[in-house]
């Protein structure tokens, strides 16, 4: 990256035989784009990646898609985290809810229930023990679907989706039967993401996503290290061509 082109020359070898250098097309910087598979929105204060899923599910099942996508249900560790989550466009649909006015997302944490005298008294925990989480949600509104007998509820962030009222960072916190359905918020780390959108294990060569298909990298901690680049010739005989913007030293010839 950043070499000057080499002009074409004739240059005297041993022996006396000519050695020609050709002019190559040099490799420009690339801008990655390779933190999060598609469909999950990156914050680079965690290094993690968020999606919401909306299809309808109860909590616990909702634990488990997310764990199959290598993530959990989201956590926040500071104010900011929330923020940036309440700020972005999930493309939510009225039809994806139970109910007509309800935007919320199962979140990962549950209000334990201590005392049922005159009012619901608790705390918030951390779903999954051991979580180095370090913000936890102010009281919460109580569900409309609690049963008299359970003891722990689940948590649900409640979103707003106009413009003014998301980016001001309004929201509630819901109590909330974990058996009921709703949409969820799966939280994963970064990853490496190829050209191509698959995702790449730590320690594999790949291409990241960006403008250079002639990159190789390395995957490590979900960033792209100790990249090579190919640099390709020009098609001969070919005045006028296009580059394939996915495969490395491809192209199609435009002449007529």
């Amino acid at each position: 990256h950043g070499k000057e082109n080499v002009d074409s020359r004739h240059n005297r070898g041993r022996g006396g035989e000519t050695t020609r250098f050709h002019t190559v097309n040099v490799a420009q910087p690339v801008r990655f784009s390779r933190k999060c598979p598609t469909g999950w929105h990156h914050y680079e204060g965690t290094a993690s990646c968020y999606r919401v899923y909306l299809n309808g599910e109860n909590y616990w099942d909702a634990v488990q898609t997310c764990q199959r996508v290598n993530g959990s249900l989201a956590t926040f560790t500071a104010d900011q985290e929330l923020r940036f989550v309440l700020a972005q466009e999930w493309d939510l649909e009225e039809k994806t809810f139970v109910r007509k006015d309800q935007r919320r997302f199962w979140v990962g944490y549950q209000y334990v229930i201590t005392n049922r005298n005159h009012s619901l008294e608790g705390h918030w925990e951390v779903a999954y023990k051991g979580s180095s989480e370090v913000f936890l949600p102010p009281d919460p509104i109580f569900g409309t679907a609690m049963s008299e007998n359970e003891n722990i509820l689940c948590a649900q962030l409640q979103c707003f989706l106009f413009p003014t009222l998301r980016h001001h960072g309004l929201h509630s916190w819901y109590a909330e039967n974990c058996y009921e359905k709703s949409s969820f918020l799966c939280k994963r780390s970064q990853t490496c993401v190829d050209i191509k959108d698959n995702i790449v294990d730590e320690g594999y060569y790949f291409t990241p996503k960006g403008n250079d298909p002639c990159l190789s990298c390395t995957c490590h901690n979900g960033e792209p290290e100790m990249c090579v680049a190919a640099l390709c010739e020009r098609p001969q005989g070919c005045q006028q061509y296009r580059k394939d913007p996915k495969e490395c030293c491809k192209f199609t010839c435009l002449d007529p």
